[in-house]
C-alpha cells in the first residue's frame, strides 16, 4: 500500500511550500502534480518531481471537455505506477491545482484505489494574510482563469471556504503580508477542530500523515450532520448561530437572499421551506454568492422502516435537534464574518419566518404558497 497525501489550496506559494516541506521530511518521496492551466490547449499537463529536480512530465487529454474530469481519471493510475515501483517511492503527495477541492479526490482515492493506496492525509495550505480577501471574493472561477470545467460555476470565496472546511489539517505559511489576530480568528471560528501547523514545525510529517477518516470528513462538512461552528466574539471576528423550530415563509425569504448572502463573509447549515415540509435545504454563501439545494428527505419525514438504513451519524445528529412535534425540520444557519451585525442580521432572519397566523394554518396551507425557489431549487 503507498501511502498518499492530498495538499490542496488556492494559495498557490502556499501550498508549493507545504509540499516542499513533506518532500525534503521523507526519503524516497515524490509529488504528483495536474496543471489544469493548460486545458485551453485540450490537455492537462502533469508533473511528476522529487526534492531535487522534476522526474518525469507527461499530458493527459481533456475528457468530456473537463480538465478537472481529466485529472480524476490520470490520478489513480499514476499513483497506482508509483505503488508497483515498491520501495523506490515511500509517500506520493498529490499537489492539487488551484480550484480542485480536495474532498472529491481524497474519495477518489480511498474509494476507487483502496486496494492500492491509504490515504494517510489531507491538508490545505493557507497564507493567513489571504483568508479575508479570498472569502470576500465572489468572481467567477471562470472570470479570473481559474475553473476546472467549461461550466464550472463555482466562486472564488465558494471554493476557498470548502477547501478550508474539509480537511482536519491546515498549514499556515506566511507570504509577504503579515497576518493580524484578526485573520487568525477568522480561521479559527470557521474551522474551530482543524489542528492548524506550520511547515516548519517538527511535527508536520506527523501530523499531515496522522490517518484519514474519508467517511467522518464528509459528516463533518455534510449539511445534515455538520459540526457547524459555535457562537463566538472574538479579535474582531463574531460567530452568530441562528436557530428556530418554525419553517420560513418561501416568498419573503426569497426576498431577503440578497441582503442575507452578503450579511457575513461565510454562512452555511440546513433550513426548513413551509412549502416543502419534507425536504432538508442546505444552504451555503461565501463572497455574498449564495448556493442552496435540496438534500432529501428530514429524517422526520422518512417511514419508520426507513429509519434504520441512515448511517449512525445521521440518527444521531436527527435525534439531537428532535422536536416532538416537528421531527428533525428546523433552521440552523451559521454567520462567520468581520463587523457581523448581530441585531440586524437575527432580525431579518425572523421576520422571513412564517406569522403566528400563517403558522396555525397548518401544512395544508403551507405547501400552497409560491416564490423564486419553485425555478431555483429546480435548475440548481
Amino acid at each position: 500500500m503507498l501511502p498518499v497525501v492530498i495538499v490542496a489550496g488556492l494559495h498557490a506559494d502556499a501550498r508549493r511550500t507545504v509540499v516542499d516541506s513533506l518532500l525534503r521530511a521523507v526519503p524516497r518521496s515524490v509529488a504528483l502534480h495536474h496543471d489544469l492551466t493548460t486545458a485551453t490547449d485540450g490537455t492537462v499537463r502533469r508533473v511528476l518531481r522529487d526534492p531535487a529536480h522534476v522526474v518525469e512530465t507527461g499530458e493527459t487529454p481533456l475528457v468530456n471537455d473537463c480538465a478537472c474530469c481529466a485529472l480524476r481519471e490520470d490520478l489513480l493510475p499514476e499513483l497506482e505506477r508509483l505503488a508497483d515501483s515498491g520501495e523506490l517511492c515511500a509517500l506520493a503527495i498529490v499537489e492539487l491545482w488551484d480550484s480542485v477541492e480536495p474532498q472529491s479526490m481524497a474519495e477518489l482515492i480511498g474509494t476507487r484505489g483502496a486496494d492500492r493506496l491509504s490515504l494517510v492525509g489531507v491538508v490545505t495550505a493557507v497564507d493567513p494574510a489571504l483568508i479575508v480577501p479570498y472569502l470576500a471574493n465572489g468572481d467567477d472561477l471562470a472570470d479570473v482563469g481559474l475553473a476546472a470545467a467549461r461550466a464550472d460555476q463555482r466562486t472564488v470565496g465558494d471554493t476557498f471556504a470548502r477547501q478550508l472546511e474539509y480537511p482536519p489539517v491546515l498549514a499556515l505559511v506566511e507570504g509577504e503580508a503579515a497576518a493580524d489576530p484578526t485573520d487568525h480568528a477568522l480561521l479559527t471560528q470557521l474551522h474551530g477542530t482543524a489542528r492548524l501547523i506550520t511547515p516548519m514545525d517538527p511535527d508536520l510529517l506527523r501530523v499531515v500523515t496522522a490517518g484519514f477518516d474519508i467517511a467522518a470528513a464528509a459528516a463533518r462538512v455534510h449539511p445534515a450532520t455538520a459540526l457547524l461552528p459555535q457562537e463566538s466574539d472574538h479579535d474582531g471576528v463574531t460567530t452568530l448561530v441562528w436557530r428556530s423550530r418554525r419553517p420560513f415563509h418561501p416568498g419573503r425569504l426569497y426576498a431577503a437572499l440578497p441582503d442575507l448572502a452578503c450579511a457575513a463573509i461565510r454562512s452555511r447549515g440546513r433550513f426548513w421551506l413551509a412549502d416543502r415540509p419534507d425536504t432538508m435545504l442546505s444552504w451555503e454563501a461565501a463572497g455574498g454568492a449564495l448556493c442552496v439545494d435540496g438534500l432529501g428527505p428530514w429524517a422526520a419525514a422518512l417511514p419508520e422502516d426507513a429509519w434504520a438504513s441512515l448511517p449512525a451519524n445521521r440518527q444521531l445528529a436527527a435525534l439531537v435537534d428532535w422536536h416532538p412535534e416537528h421531527g428533525d425540520r428546523g433552521q440552523h444557519l451559521v454567520f462567520v464574518s468581520l463587523g457581523l451585525d448581530t441585531d440586524a442580521l437575527p432580525a431579518l432572519l425572523e421576520s422571513c419566518l412564517l406569522t403566528d397566523t400563517e403558522y396555525v394554518a397548518g401544512p395544508m396551507a403551507w405547501v400552497t404558497q409560491r416564490s423564486g425557489f419553485d425555478e431555483l431549487l429546480t435548475t440548481a
